[in-house]
């Protein structure tokens, strides 16, 4: 039987801590995963070899064995010993079951490992278990959706999802759907998918954070004399009080008229309002004496 050298599968030194090992693991798990290899019976063979090196070596009680029997095995070869004389039943599991499973096309363990560890799973902790992979994908949504939260349905692999979009996502903000990611593979879950939220333009509102900004027109005498205007928002429209002598492109502060805030739709940015002053066109022979006799009084 064939020594199997599972620090050399993983690709760790024998000096190498829990975490290097676990993390060893988990690189080689997604490179060789059926998601990332379909029909690749190479990479699955590799993924079978990866799992059972992780099932020994993550474990410290199979690894301190495993540690036993490779320096026994290698002192036996320095001494010029024939490898398939080596005495493994010295090594050898006190349990043998025949129901691991067909858990990668064929039995769950090499025969190296359950010769040595026997054939009992308990306490498997990867044991041929590889979780999907998450997947992400991209969605466009309208400002109006970002702002009320929306129900968007979509398909995904023939099969409809319905995804709650909460109210006050931004660009890049990600949405997580459990389990409609990659698939597993041994009975472990199914990642989840990501929606990369994007949202639109606007042809009337600009956004800045939980901010937003719009334009609004005040004719001149509102302007001049004081008075209110009717300013449009995401949720309708709000009369805007405009005092006396208003400036073209002054901006007025509407709080809590914003964006709902992600974590806490109940606290809301603030609506910013820039007026900007209408000048009377058309006008009659009257109105452009008025507006002389004005002029001549601001002369004086």
């Amino acid at each position: 039987m064939e020594y199997k050298d599972y620090y050399k599968i993983l690709g760790v030194p024998k000096t190498a801590s829990d975490a290097e090992v676990k993390r060893a693991y988990r690189k080689l798990a997604r490179e060789h995963h059926p998601d990332r290899n379909p029909g690749n019976k190479k990479a699955e063979d590799r993924l079978k070899d990866i799992n059972e090196a992780y099932e020994v070596l993550g474990d410290l009680e199979k690894r301190r064995k495993y540690d036993q029997l490779g320096s026994r095995y290698h002192e036996w070869q320095r001494m010029g010993g024939d490898p398939r004389g080596f005495d493994w039943s010295q090594f050898g599991g006190n349990v043998r079951v025949d129901d691991l499973g067909d858990l990668f096309g064929g039995s769950g363990f090499s025969d190296f490992f359950t010769s040595i560890f026997g054939g009992t799973t308990a306490g498997r902790r990867s044991g041929g278990r590889v979780r999907g992979q998450d997947v992400e994908q991209n969605i466009e949504v309208s400002l109006e959706e970002a702002y009320h939260g929306a129900k968007l349905t979509f398909q995904k692999n023939g099969k409809n999802l319905e995804v709650k979009i909460p109210a006050g996502v931004k660009t890049g903000s990600k949405v997580r759907v459990a389990g409609e990611g990659g698939s597993s593979f041994g009975g472990a879950p199914s990642g989840d998918l990501y929606l990369i939220v994007n949202v639109r333009p606007h042809d009337r509102f600009k956004r800045d954070g939980d901010d937003l900004s719009t334009e609004t027109p005040v004719d001149l005498y509102t302007a001049v004399l004081g008075g209110e205007t009717t300013v449009t928002t995401l949720d309708g429209t709000l009369s805007l009080k405009v005092p006396p002598e208003t400036q073209d492109g002054r901006i007025f502060k509407l709080r809590g008229q914003g964006m709902p805030n992600l974590r806490d739709p109940h606290v809301r940015g603030d609506l910013l309002v820039k007026v900007h002053v209408r000048i009377p066109q058309n006008l009659s022979p009257e109105e452009k004496r008025m507006f002389g006799e004005l002029a001549r009084l601001r002369s004086r």
